[in-house]
Order: structure tokens, then C-alpha cells, then sequence
């Protein structure tokens, strides 16, 4: 079928939905609602759908749109639900399962008929990670039900004054109903607020004098102060007491009208520069009773070596390369045949972290800065002779972070990730040594394809080009234990030292083709070109990004020749 998805942002389900319906044959075009109505009839008008699709909308899709096609909206709640703060409802309400409900547009918000709808079990995270996962993966299966229903023309979608459906409306959640009672609210109901608003909105409060968002809550379990007090930092996060313990707090926004040039997400201790508070570290290797935050992990089982990492909406900052690096180098000095790197659910890595750069004085040297530090891991992936390297992508990957992946030895994959292997919707060039790692896993000819057409794709598809080495059709929970079983296997396989002698082989080979400082100065020249030119589009594109501001032409999957798009893959 024709199908156009109408989205106010390209955001990681819009992608899923277009990566997964392009799979199964149909042809997927896209057009950004952010752009106005006209933008959305010239789209109609341009691609005569057979059926148009809004996977995330946050604005009505025009009246004669929907009344002229047939127009199913992806709403975030079982059906009957209705209002624009569904997973924020279900998280407040600690809510055990929840839906997701493929509805018939018409003029009541969320009121349509029902094409289909798929449950789905919470899980104790943050807001986004459940979206991009668990919502994701029954978003997907809904629509993709609808969709042949669609087709096969005799499904009559169930109206919702059906008995059988108990409507109920939920208005937008508001700060007053987040705000966080910090004498009073125990250390579960904190996390509870902290933990449904984690990417948008935040929980607006006071730190320091200062009003800003929070972003993000983990547990502290040692840790302990007067409720509300800062405690400490780890990690560019803030630690703050509860009445009956602590909470870590990873990212600060400041308020638009605080006068803060850079009111956007960023570590929480940038935001608050100066910090007077002291540093809490913890060892890499913590024991398992240990029920404390950090953003990178060492363990070791029997003959596998595990280094997790779990950074704020998968971006890595310069601080974040290098401590990635260093735990790297720690892992190195264990005696283990098998490396896995990465393994939790969500984010494996976008890249450079865009919204430090935006924040620094200087963006263009951080960008620098950064990119040389994130180059500095992959190379210190790529030049791991001595063991086997895992990456496991339990969730999404991007630009530089699908590169990071790709420098191991084989990359496995869940099967709900979506992965962007390509920098041009940024206006960059690429580095992270993609020249070199991208063409030997597809071909020179694929390679700059993908580079070129920079379009998102699914897990199944980067399997059967060979970017992913095995695919793991487990559910987002289950990924981290699936990991460790799969690893445990390889390294007691009888062929693993062969294979890392061969390995060994290989790498010396490829460096007396063209040593890897080659590809990494030829890609740095290009990139040093791009930071370092204020013409260039990249500041704007990545400005718009961190600012949220609609940037680019109104369909987010064109790609003219004069300029990148709007659309970072994140």
C-alpha cells in the first residue's frame, strides 16, 4: 500500500512504524504536522495515500483530511482512553498493564472508532524507555493489524460507544501534579513523579536557588540527608535526600524565563556550575547487594565480561567517552575470552551529545573535543585483538553509536531497536572510523547508500544486510539475561580462540591495506571543516535539535541536495 505517516516529529516511534511498515512492502512517505495544515494537504495531495497513519501527533490532523481519508491515529492507552497524558496517567496510577489503541480520526480527540489495540505489561522504568520499548513494540503490532485489516477491506472497526469499552478522559498532567512534596513524598512516590516525566516535561522544583526541570530518578541506597537537600554528585548527576532516603538525579533543564542561555536538558551539574557538592564515586565493579546509581558497570561471569552503559537519551559527551573508555581499558585487564559492551534495555548510543555542545562557550571546539574522545573508544574497540567484543543493542543506535557498535566483533541486536547508520541529517560528514568499519560489514556500494539516503531501518533489515550479527526477538526485559546466556555459550564454544587468532589475523591485515590513523585523519579533516565553518549547516540543524525547534522541509524523509533535513535520529 501507499502510506503516508503524518507526525509532528520524527521522534524513535515514528521511525519504528516506518522502518517496520517498509519492511513488510508497503511504500512509506512522511510529512511533518509541526509544518502547519497546508503542508499536510500538499503531502495528501502529492502522494495520494491509500491510508495515512500518525504514530506520534500532537496537533489535529485537518478536518478534510480525515473526512476525505481514512486516518488512524497510534494513541498511547488501552482502549477508552482518552487525553494527551496517557503513559503519564499509567505511570501516577502505577498501572500493571496497559494498551496501546489504533483509532479512526475524527473531530473528538481520541474518540474515533478502534482498529485495533494490543496490551502490554509495564515495567519499572523511566517514561521514554517504556515508550521506545514496550509502547513500541505493541504500537508496532497494532498497526501493523490495522494496516492489513485496512487492506483486506472487510473489518468493521469498533466504535467506542460499544459497551464492551469503558471510556475515560484524563486531562493533560500539569506541574501541580507532579511537583514533588519532598518532606512528605517517600522515595518510591519520588521516583514515581521523577520517573513519568523524565524526558518531557520534567518535574519543575528548586535547586539552589534556581528554578529547573528534573529529569530522570534512580535509587540511592546508602547515601542519606534532610528531605530535599542536595547530597551529593556522581557522574554529572545530583544526588538529593528524600524523607526516607536519596534519589539520583542525572539531567537538570533550566526554566525558558530564568535567563539561562541554554534552557534545554544537559548533566544536571553543568546546570548547576558552580558545584560545591562532593563527588560520590563507586568502584566499576560494584557488588550485586549494592542498589546505588551509576551510568557504566564492570562484572564479570566465569569467562565473559560485561560493560554496561546507560547515558541519557544514548548521547555521550566528552566526560562520558573518556570514563567510557577508561572502564573500557579496566575491562581489558580481565582475563575474559568474551567482551560484551552494552547489554541493558534502551539506548545503546547516539554519538556526540549534542545539547553539552550547544551549552559550551565554544561549540565548534567541543564538538571537536568531543567527537576526538568518542573516536578514541572506537579505536580502542577496534584495536581489541585478544578477545572476542559483543556489542548488544538492546535498543536504539545512531550516527557515531551505530559505529561504536560496528567496531566489535559481531553486534547483537534486539528485535525492536531501530538503528540510523548515518550522519547527514545532523549536516556532517561522519568520523568514528565509519569509513573503514561500515564498508567492510556491507560493501563500499551499500555503505554509501545508506550514508546518503540516511533513512532509519529496522533491526531485521540491518540483519539481512549484515550490520547485525544475530537478532534477538526478546522483549526488552528479557534482553540483558538472553545477553549473558548467548555469551556464556560463545565463550565456552571450542572455536573461540581460533576465531580470535583469526581476528588478530584479520586486523593486521586491514592496517597494512590502510591503517586505521588514515581513515580516521581523512574523516576528521572533513568533520574539522564542517565544526569550524559558521556557515555550515550543522549549527543550525543541531540548534533547532536541542532546542526543539521545527527546522528543514515539511517532509522529514526528504533528503535535497542543498541541505540535510529537520530529524536527528534520536
Amino acid at each position: 500500500m501507499d502510506i503516508l505517516l503524518v507526525v509532528s516529529a520524527f521522534n524513535s516511534l515514528a521511525q519504528r512504524v516506518y522502518a517496520e511498515l517498509s519492511d513488510h512492502g508497503h511504500r512509506v512517505d512522511a510529512v511533518l504536522a509541526s509544518h502547519g495544515a497546508d503542508a499536510v494537504r500538499a503531502a495528501v495531495a502529492r502522494t495520494h495515500p491509500e491510508l495515512i497513519v500518525a504514530p506520534m501527533l500532537r496537533t489535529a490532523l485537518p478536518e478534510d483530511v480525515w473526512r476525505e481519508h481514512t486516518c488512524l491515529i497510534v494513541h498511547p492507552g488501552p482502549p477508552g482512553d482518552r487525553g494527551p497524558s496517557s503513559l503519564d496517567w499509567a505511570i501516577a496510577d502505577q498501572a500493571a498493564s496497559w494498551g496501546v489503541t489504533v483509532l479512526q480520526a475524527e473531530a473528538a480527540m481520541d474518540a474515533g472508532d478502534i482498529w485495533a489495540a494490543m496490551p502490554f505489561e509495564t515495567a519499572p522504568v523511566g517514561k521514554s524507555d517504556l515508550y521506545r520499548n514496550e509502547v513500541a513494540d505493541a504500537a508496532v503490532a497494532a498497526v501493523l493489524q490495522a494496516v492489513r485489516r485496512h487492506q483486506e477491506g472487510s473489518f468493521k472497526p469498533r466504535p467506542q460507544n460499544d459497551p464492551s469499552v469503558r471510556v475515560m478522559w484524563r486531562d493533560v498532567m500539569r506541574q501541580a501534579q507532579r511537583r514533588i512534596d519532598w518532606d512528605n513524598d517517600s522515595t518510591a512516590t519520588v521516583l514515581r513523579k521523577l520517573r513519568g516525566a523524565d524526558s518531557q516535561p520534567g518535574v519543575l522544583d528548586e535547586l539552589h536557588g534556581r528554578e529547573v526541570f528534573l529529569h530522570g530518578g534512580h535509587p540511592e541506597d546508602r547515601l542519606r540527608g534532610r528531605p530535599g537537600e542536595p547530597l551529593a554528585t556522581r557522574a554529572g548527576a545530583v544526588c538529593r535526600a528524600t524523607r526516607d532516603g536519596a534519589v539520583w538525579i542525572p539531567e537538570l533543564r533550566p526554566r525558558k524565563n530564568s535567563g539561562d542561555p541554554a534552557p534545554f536538558k544537559r548533566p544536571a551539574t553543568s546546570v548547576l556550575d558552580p558545584c560545591s557538592l562532593p563527588e560520590a564515586p563507586v568502584p566499576l565493579e560494584l557488588p550485586p547487594e549494592r542498589r546505588t546509581w551509576t551510568d557504566i558497570r564492570y562484572r564479570r561471569r566465569g569467562d565473559v565480561g560485561f560493560l554496561t552503559f546507560s547515558f541519557p537519551g544514548g548521547a555521550m559527551s566528552t566526560d562520558q567517552c573518556r570514563r567510557l573508555l577508561a572502564a573500557y581499558r579496566h575491562a581489558l585487564a580481565r582475563p575474559t575470552p568474551v567482551l560484551v559492551l552494552g547489554g541493558a534495555r534502551d539506548f545503546f548510543s547516539n554519538g556526540i551529545h549534542l545539547n553539552v555542545i550547544e551549552a559550551a562557550p565554544d561549540p565548534a571546539a567541543e564538538s571537536w573535543t568531543n567527537l576526538g574522545a568518542m573516536n578514541d573508544l572506537v579505536e580502542a574497540v577496534l584495536n581489541t585483538t585478544d578477545r572476542l567484543v559483543i556489542a548488544a543493542l538492546g535498543g536504539n543506535a545512531a550516527a557515531g553509536g551505530v559505529m561504536l557498535a560496528l567496531a566489535a566483533d559481531e553486534v547483537w541486536c534486539r528485535g525492536g531497536a531501530v538503528l540510523n547508520p548515518h550522519y547527514r541529517r545532523m549536516g556532517l560528514y561522519g568520523s568514528e572510523y565509519w569509513t573503514y568499519s561500515l564498508p567492510r560489514r556491507v560493501g563500499a556500494r551499500t555503505a554509501e547508500r545508506l550514508t546518503t539516503e540516511a533513512l532509519a531501518m529496522s533491526a531485521a533489515t540491518a540483519h539481512g544486510l549484515g550490520l547485525v550479527d544475530r537478532l534477538l526477538p526478546v522483549a526488552a526485559g528479557e534482553f540483558t539475561a538472553e545477553t549473558a546466556r548467548m555469551a556464556a555459550e560463545l565463550a565456552g564454544a571450542p572455536d573461540v580462540a581460533r576465531r580470535i587468532e583469526a581476528k588478530a589475523a584479520a586486523r593486521e591485515r586491514d592496517e597494512t591495506v590502510r591503517p586505521l590513523a588514515d581513515h580516521r585523519s581523512a574523516e576528521l579533516a572533513r568533520m574539522h571543516d564542517i565544526f569550524f565553518d559558521p556557515q555550515a549547516p550543522y549549527h543550525a540543524l543541531r540548534s533547532a535539535f536541542v532546542r526543539k525547534v521545527p527546522s528543514g522541509p515539511a517532509d522529514p524523509l526528504a533528503l535535497p541536495d542543498s541541505r540535510p533535513v529537520v530529524g536527528h535520529p534520536r
